[in-house]
C-alpha cells in the first residue's frame, strides 16, 4: 500500500501560515485575508485526497480581546475566502484556553492548545486517518510539538513567525526539531505532491 491509497491528514495553523499574522488578535473580518498562494496551495492538497483540518490557538478568548462570537465571524470570512478558491475545510477547531487568561472558563490549561492534542483528537474521532502518513504545518514551534505529540510529519514555513523559529532551530533552542522547512504554504504543498511525501 502506498501513501496515497492511505487516509492521510494535513493540519494547518492559521495565522502566520495560510493567513499573515500581523494584526494581533483579529475580532474584524474586515481585516481577515489569505496569503495569495494559500488557495493553490490548499487546492494541490485537494486533489491529493488529503483531508484539511485548520488548527489554531485563540487565547484572545481566554485574555478577553475578542469573544468566540467575534472570532465564528472571522472564520466565517476565512471560509468564504476559501470557497471562493475552490477548497473546502475537513474540519476546523481552535484552542480559546490560556492558563493566564482572564475569561472563565477559558483561564486554564487545556489539551485543546498546541502543542497539546485536544484538537487532533476531535479530527481523528471525526475523520479515521494515520498520522504517520499526514503533516502538521505552521510558523511556531507550538506546531512543531503537536505534530511531535501526535506521530505527524511536521513542516516549519518560513512566514510568520516562522523565521523566528528557523533562527531558534540553528541555535538549537527548540525543543522538537521540524522535519521539512519550507518558504511558504505553496512550496510546502507543491513539496509534499512532488516528492510523493
Amino acid at each position: 500500500m502506498t501513501a496515497r491509497d492511505t487516509k492521510r491528514a494535513v493540519f494547518l495553523d492559521r495565522d502566520g501560515t495560510i493567513s499573515p499574522d500581523k494584526f494581533g488578535y483579529i475580532k474584524d473580518p474586515e481585516i481577515y485575508h489569505l496569503y495569495p498562494e494559500t488557495g493553490q496551495a490548499l487546492r494541490i492538497f485537494q486533489e491529493m485526497g488529503f483531508l484539511i483540518f485548520v488548527v489554531t490557538n485563540q487565547s484572545g478568548i481566554a485574555r478577553g480581546y475578542l469573544t468566540e462570537d467575534d472570532l465564528a465571524n472571522v472564520h466565517q470570512k476565512m471560509q468564504d475566502l476559501l470557497y471562493a478558491e475552490g477548497v473546502r475545510l475537513d474540519g476546523l477547531f481552535y484552542s480559546p484556553y490560556h492558563k493566564e487568561g482572564i475569561v472563565e472558563p477559558f483561564n486554564i490549561h487545556h489539551e485543546d492548545r498546541k502543542p497539546g492534542i485536544g484538537m487532533y483528537k476531535k479530527a481523528q474521532k471525526l475523520h479515521h486517518f494515520d498520522p504517520a502518513q499526514s503533516f502538521m504545518i505552521g510558523d511556531r514551534a507550538s506546531d512543531i510539538g503537536f505534530a511531535h505529540n501526535t506521530g505527524m510529519r511536521s513542516i516549519l514555513l518560513l512566514t510568520g513567525n516562522g523565521e523566528n523559529v528557523f533562527r531558534s532551530f540553528l541555535k538549537n533552542c527548540i525543543l522538537y526539531k521540524p522535519d521539512y522547512i519550507c518558504e511558504n504554504i505553496l512550496t510546502a504543498a507543491e513539496m509534499i505532491n512532488r516528492f510523493d511525501l
